[in-house]
């Protein structure tokens, strides 16, 4: 039997039902791809929500207004306005009298629970004015001194006074001293002069990301000085130099796969070699640096590379028939042109390398950093570790505090990707 012929009329049927399942197909296939954006936008205003929510009163604390006097025998023993004078000084003393004057406080544990509720940064904060400026001695001055940890969780609301006494870390004498400041008021809250002024302290209310911030640049400077021209390098050579044979391949897969490597394992490679071998010490920026540098070379390497393809052969083609030799053609004309990918590159791979902490943690960035440090020799941390270390820590105020270090943090990497987008939509070339 033979198969009746298929008239026009049933073709152009088939083939129209044909047409409109694939326009419904690709339909349904927008109406996925536009619930998958949505969904990563909801979940990315969640995030950033609930950062900035918790991370913005980071930026702030509650500070108490004092009249202090500055007796020069008390804070200027030697009477030469010296460092060293100023230092055997007890500005502790000078800070007790003007609370306790102020509170009224009697009795040993009235005075010591009064002076609890001023920070213990407050004397140093004393012995700093003077040595700014020695004539303040002999002068009753007014001085914004921050609270205590405790007393501004109080007046954020953590602490209810509802709570029983014997359960709360706050006495029913000290509310009430914090009752009447507010009061008077001598009590404000204003942005925190210890956040971005401040080192790693064990007193939430001094803690600040300025050492953080500090060794962070350090260590970025050792990885950027390092790994841009090494990586630049080695793709120059790999994409105009280096023969294609078994050797060169395997070279460029060992690249592509350590880009795909956990950054522990470069934290382990670093203790290994520079710590371990070398004897370097630990959380010094110049180690974290080079192990950063290692961690961000297959990046560079990969987007340098990239870059290096993109610029068309009729450039060197041209170059050579005026007669330049390799080198010229690459540094004088392929360079210049791929350069602004070979930026970008870099860019992202340094911010990638600047929220970087697994690897930072195995060579001793973790340790507790009270200086600042000045060189890359000095011991530092870095800003993902600082968070890292005060997410652990229980005091309340560095639930604040972490998310408005995670906010600087995110700062830093938005401005990096921005300069990086930047410079490719300023130095872009289409060909």
């Amino acid at each position: 039997m033979t198969k009746p012929m298929m008239t026009p009329a049933i073709a152009a049927e088939r083939v129209a039902a044909g047409v409109q399942k694939r326009y419904s197909a690709e339909r349904r296939f927008q109406r996925i791809g536009k619930l998958a954006i949505g969904l990563a936008l909801t979940f990315l205003v969640i995030l950033i929500s609930t950062i900035v929510n918790k991370g913005v009163p980071g930026f702030f604390q509650h500070y108490v207004k004092l009249e202090v006097m500055l007796d020069a025998e008390l804070l200027d023993p030697r009477g030469d306005q010296t460092v060293e004078s100023f230092f055997d000084g007890n500005p502790r003393k000078a800070l007790q009298n003007s609370v306790y004057e102020l509170t009224g406080a009697e009795g040993r544990k009235g005075k010591r629970e009064a002076f609890k509720l001023v920070s213990a940064g407050a004397q140093d904060r004393i012995r700093s004015m003077l040595l700014e400026d020695p004539s303040l001695l002999g002068q009753e001055v007014s001085v914004w001194f921050s609270l205590d940890d405790d007393a501004d969780s109080f007046l954020r609301g953590y602490i209810s006074r509802e709570t029983p006494e014997s359960d709360r870390r706050l006495s029913d004498y000290q509310i009430g001293i914090l009752d009447e400041l507010q009061a008077q008021g001598r009590i404000e809250y204003r942005i925190s002069d210890y956040l971005f002024g401040g080192a790693a302290s064990r007193n939430a209310e001094m803690a600040g990301v300025k050492g953080a911030v500090v060794g962070s640049i350090l260590t970025l400077t050792v990885t950027l000085l390092l790994a841009f021209p090494i990586g630049v390098a080695t793709a120059v050579y790999l994409e105009e130099f280096a023969p294609k044979n078994r050797f060169t391949e395997i070279i460029e897969v060992n690249i592509n796969n350590l880009a795909a490597v956990p950054s522990v394992v470069f934290g382990i490679l670093g203790l290994a070699v520079f710590i371990g071998f070398f004897g370097f010490q630990r959380s010094l920026p110049l180690v974290g640096g080079f192990v950063l540098a290692l961690m961000t070379l297959p990046t560079i390497i990969i987007s340098s590379r990239a870059a290096l393809k993109a610029v068309p052969p009729s450039i060197r083609d041209a170059a050579l028939g005026m007669g330049a030799s390799r080198v010229q053609v690459i540094t004088h004309h392929v360079l210049p042109l791929a350069l602004p990918g070979m930026l970008t590159g870099t860019i992202i791979g340094m911010a990638q390398a600047l929220g970087e902490t697994a690897p930072l943690l195995m060579i001793g960035m973790v340790a507790f950093i009270v200086d600042t440090p000045a060189s890359m020799l000095d011991p530092a941390t870095v800003l993902p570790v600082q968070i890292f270390m005060w997410a652990d820590f229980a005091e309340r105020m560095y639930v604040a505090k972490t998310s408005a270090a995670i906010l600087i943090l995110l700062t830093f990497l938005v401005v990096m990707n921005a300069l990086a987008v930047m410079l490719r939509k300023k130095f872009e070339r289409r060909w």
